[in-house]
């Protein structure tokens, strides 16, 4: 597993470890579930990247995983304008995800442009 899998894999586990700590109100339900989804794609996608069959399908795969993080940062900011208090986990999982959105962004930039 290369460093950005690992980065991957474990944001997916610190996000849904989170997401237990949230209200049990109907918003969040809705919340925790798309986050729990985008989450854990990205780094599945990303993974699946990994042994993709040509550069092409290398390129979507990131591409999706790039837009799971894109979702995944969403999400995370929108529960960061519903709590009412200052989180410090929630502060490095949005710190994460848009070091993980840059580092994505630029895989699939790079990889556009040596076609």
């Amino acid at each position: 597993m290369n460093d950005l899998e690992q980065r991957l894999f474990k944001f997916a586990v610190r996000t849904i470890k989170y997401l237990r700590k949230l209200p049990s109100i109907e918003e969040f339900k809705v919340i925790r579930y798309q986050l729990t989804k985008s989450s854990s794609s990205s780094g599945a996608n990303y993974e699946e990247a990994q042994a993709g069959s040509s550069k092409a399908d290398f390129n979507n795969k990131t591409r999706i995983s790039l837009r799971e993080m894109r979702e995944s940062n969403y999400w995370l900011r929108l529960i960061r304008e519903l709590i009412e208090s200052e989180d410090s986990e929630l502060t490095t999982l949005l710190k994460e995800s848009n070091e993980l959105k840059n580092i994505l962004g630029t895989i699939v930039q790079k990889t556009r442009t040596n076609k």
